[in-house]
């Protein structure tokens, strides 16, 4: 359930942010002129796909980073198989691909 509620607050809000864009665009654009005006808004759309791909990237290192952590700690150090719960950095690997995943998907939205 819960990440339907992100996903329906993620994608009304980008609703309207369009909308308000759309509403102050129309202002400073005469209606002859709104072809560009829609190219204008395609840029922001452009602009708000590109930072989605950073934060998908990024959301993917940290938690690439907490898994090749909690590996080495587990089976290099103390010797404990992957994923084992007696390893405490499990819980950061379990929460950073949690993390990362909701983060990845927010983005995707």
């Amino acid at each position: 359930r819960a990440g339907s509620v992100m996903g329906f607050a993620l994608t009304g809000l980008g609703i309207l942010v369009l909308y308000l864009i759309l509403m102050a665009y129309s202002q400073y654009f005469e209606q002859d002129n709104w072809i560009i005006m829609m190219e204008c808004v395609s840029g922001y759309g452009l602009g708000g796909s590109s930072i989605a791909l950073f934060g998908r990237v990024g959301g993917g290192i940290y938690t690439k980073a907490a898994d090749v952590g909690a590996d080495l700690v587990g089976k290099v150090v103390h010797g404990i198989p992957e994923d084992d719960p007696r390893n405490p950095a499990t819980i950061a690997d379990n929460v950073g691909d949690n993390v990362g995943d909701v983060a990845g998907m927010g983005a995707d939205l």
